[in-house]
């Protein structure tokens, strides 16, 4: 066997595409260690070694982002990582043990002189098809949340009695107290939602239409409202770091206008990615119209408003963190925009 792969080669024995290894390659996630004279990329044992790693953590439920973070530590605990992955196995056979026991149940009362009640069928429903009909088995798997440890669940449970405090105590959700745990709050739900917006959603849709599956203690709307409000004043006051009242005002009023239409976007923009097309394709070129559609309406026409904002993007790290769209989403975007208007 060559001691060199093309990228044609490494994608038929990975299962990748050819696009995806583009992908990793443009975020240097999986750079390859040499070019060919007719300019192929070439992948020798390291790099296949780096992307078995990649392909690993992936189905373990982390980021991108979070797996070039991870190897580019010399000291990388892989195995551990392994040993999350076992603890999470042995937490799916809890739960398949705890559904034994329910249909068991069930079984003996048919077998019985007793018919089972009403909640008896309703709770194996539910232990079966709650989050089934809304992620398939391998998008559980990569659902961070799906493996969390009891830590995760405890900070969970404490952040949720913090803000339940100062919703009693009748603190405004637009005071420091409620911002700092509003941004906590959401970059914790996107961390535990893999940082995919898609799945964002469908937890959201989840928790709405199935209330049993909530955590408790419960989330309740008010408190959903109330950290969604201290969350967008939070971001609005760094963006009034960088623009006029005037220019504030119209951002203020509009910024809250269209979401559905926004996490529409972002979902389609990171399936963009995630395939690994190229921000000049014309799929993606359709996408960064609609992006800037949406822009405009938030911002104004005003080139000097949208310059400010994005400027604002690059000083203010923390307006992108819990909103399911990072610095490369940005990159990628603006990438198209400038391939539409090379057109």
């Amino acid at each position: 066997m060559n001691s060199v792969l093309k990228i044609g080669e490494l994608a038929a024995h990975s299962g990748l595409t050819v696009r995806a290894l583009h992908h990793y390659d443009s975020i240097g996630l999986l750079t390859p260690s040499a070019r060919a004279d007719s300019g192929y990329r070439l992948y020798n044992r390291d790099d296949v070694e780096r992307l078995h790693k990649i392909q690993a953590l992936r189905k373990f439920g982390m980021s991108l982002a979070d797996i070039a973070t991870f190897l580019a530590s010399p000291d990388a605990p892989f195995a551990g990582v392994v040993s999350q992955q076992i603890a999470a196995l042995d937490q799916q056979i809890a739960q398949a043990s705890a559904l034994r026991g329910q249909l068991s149940r069930l079984q003996q009362q048919m077998d019985g002189d007793s018919n089972p009640e009403l909640q008896d069928w309703l709770d194996a429903l539910e232990q079966m098809k709650l989050y089934e009909q809304y992620f398939t088995p391998e998008e559980l798997r990569r659902l961070p949340f799906w493996q969390q440890e009891a830590r995760r669940n405890a900070r969970w449970r404490a952040l949720i009695g913090d803000v339940r405090s100062l919703m009693a105590q009748g603190v405004p959700a637009d005071s420091e107290q409620a911002s700092r745990l509003s941004q906590q709050w959401m970059e914790m739900l996107e961390q535990d939602t893999g940082a995919n917006p898609e799945f964002a959603r469908r937890m959201t849709a989840m928790m709405e239409q199935d209330a049993r599956a909530r955590r408790q203690p419960v989330i309740s709307e008010d408190m959903q409202q109330y950290v969604g409000i201290a969350f967008h004043e939070r971001k609005m006051a760094l963006y009034a770091k960088y623009l006029k009242e005037a220019q504030m005002r119209h951002l203020r009023a509009n910024s809250r206008n269209r979401q559905h239409e926004w996490i529409a976007l972002f979902i389609k923009v990171h399936r963009q990615m995630e395939d690994g097309i190229a921000p000049e394709h014309p799929s993606t070129q359709a996408l960064a119209r609609e992006w800037m559609a949406l822009f405009r309406a938030r911002a104004g026409d005003s080139p000097e408003v949208q310059a400010k904002i994005r400027h604002a993007h690059e000083q203010e790290p923390e307006l992108l963190r819990g909103t399911w769209v990072n610095a490369d989403t940005l990159a990628y975007i603006r990438r198209a925009v400038a391939a539409c208007e090379d057109v």
